[in-house]
């Protein structure tokens, strides 16, 4: 099997992403395609964080969380970003072009985590139980 890799429709590996998706503007939120993910995998999770905040705002600042488990009754969850908002908060650099990641996991559990969930709870859930990952940056200027 080929190795797992996500990818956009919209922006390219390193490419800038639109404007559309930008906190500021319509704030839409990218389709990020899954590929060559393993067979066996029993969740899928995604986390997009701004790791060049840390020097604007002293920390990595966190866009979206969310995962779904491979049940098909089980609907998306989302975590918390650091807007305070559930689910997706686009790019919104304080100060000059900041390189956004998107990253991906597949785990070989499901997850019980409720709405509203921070970076931090994810990643010690996901601890021990990721079978594959992969990431996709980006980047964007106020």
């Amino acid at each position: 099997m080929s190795e797992f890799y996500i990818s956009c429709d919209h922006f390219e590996e390193g490419g800038e992403i639109p404007k559309q998706y930008g906190y500021k503007h319509q704030n839409e939120e990218p389709s990020i395609q899954y590929h060559n993910q393993p067979e066996n995998y029993k969740c899928q999770v995604w986390i997009m964080d701004d790791p060049d905040a840390m020097e604007a705002v002293g920390k990595v600042w966190v866009h979206d969380l969310g995962y779904s488990n491979r049940d098909p009754h089980q609907d998306l969850v989302v975590g918390k970003n650091d807007f305070g908002e559930l689910g997706w908060g686009g790019p919104a650099p304080p100060d000059k072009r900041h390189t956004y990641i998107f990253k991906a996991y597949v785990l070989d559990v499901e997850l019980d985590l409720k709405e509203g969930y921070s970076k931090q709870e994810l990643e010690d859930a996901m601890k021990g139980h990721i079978i594959a990952e992969a990431k996709l940056t980006g980047t964007y200027a106020p």
